[in-house]
């Protein structure tokens, strides 16, 4: 066999236990704090935005600023944005997230299971931990100078203080 053709055997193997490590490692909070579509809209575009008048947000992301404004005022309900003080202009308000806005952010951009991949990792010998984490970090690698697909990242922006 060529290695050509290992590497397309390995290929399909991979591409065959994928599905199985997402299956059984994906997180199962997802229902119980997910937020509606349009609200976590909101907070991924302040992400790359930055702070924003309800006006100038309802613009962004092509809906009515009476909507925008509903659920800008839940999700500060909620304790995931809070309204500031333009510092160029005292009488506007900006929204901007808050630590727990950034925090929900993070969580929700992880796919799988912390805890149930500890919880794996620790039946394992350190040995084969580090060979499964070497082995990821060498495919990711092996793939660098390829181009990807844009995915949102959700980066967490510099924090500018407005207040």
């Amino acid at each position: 066999m060529s290695d050509h053709q290992k590497a397309d055997a390995s290929a399909n193997e991979f591409a065959e236990l994928f599905p199985a490590v997402y299956l059984r490692f994906h997180r199962r909070d997802a229902k119980r704090d997910a937020l509606p579509a349009a609200s976590r809209a909101i907070l991924q575009h302040l992400t790359v935005a930055g702070p924003l008048a309800v006006g100038e947000m309802a613009l962004h992301v092509q809906r009515a600023q009476s909507v925008v404004s509903e659920v800008v005022d839940h999700l500060e309900r909620d304790g995931l944005l809070e309204r500031v003080r333009d510092p160029r202009d005292r009488r506007r308000a900006l929204v901007w997230l808050t630590e727990a806005g950034l925090a929900y952010l993070e969580r929700d951009r992880d796919v799988l299971s912390r805890e149930l991949l500890a919880r794996a990792m620790a039946r394992m010998t350190p040995a084969t931990r580090a060979a499964l984490l070497r082995g990821t970090r060498a495919l990711i690698r092996a793939d660098a100078g390829a181009p990807t697909p844009a995915l949102p990242t959700h980066q967490r922006p510099r924090r500018r203080r407005t207040s």
